[in-house]
């Protein structure tokens, strides 16, 4: 296949749907275990687990940890639900903001990328914290 590198054939969009399928799958199995894990834990916990306070605060941060781990991925299915939108939509492979092409080479690398290069630059900028505020 010989196209522009910032525009998608039918195939390369199937690619990456079925990229994005397949991670959708692997993170919502991953939820589900690390949800099913912890709620064992927790009843562990309330049965009566007996150990010293280093215990309670090794478990308390494991439980931060996991919490972290499982926010992190729910962000990453609300991205690929995103991109399964804009494949539906006919809309994937287009920025966002400017809709101008997302260049391939993103895509491959990151194939929920909702934004080009250029805006996504733009976009952090703005919400960066500034150095003088520490916001």
């Amino acid at each position: 296949m010989n196209t522009p590198e910032n525009s998608l054939t039918k195939e390369q969009i199937t690619h990456f749907a079925q990229r994005i399928d397949a991670r959708k799958s692997l993170l919502l199995g991953e939820i589900r275990q690390v949800l099913a894990r912890s709620r064992n834990e927790y009843y562990v916990d309330l049965i009566g687990g007996t150990g010293d306070s280093g215990d309670t605060a090794t478990a308390s941060l494991l439980r931060d940890i996991t919490e972290a781990e499982v926010i992190r991925d729910i962000g990453e299915v609300r991205d690929i639900v995103a991109a399964e939108d804009r494949i539906a939509a006919g809309k994937y492979g287009l920025c966002i903001d400017c809709e101008e092409p997302v260049r391939y080479k993103r895509l491959d690398a990151y194939p929920t990328a909702k934004r080009c290069f250029t805006c996504q630059v733009r976009r952090e900028k703005l919400l960066a914290p500034s150095p003088y505020t520490g916001r």
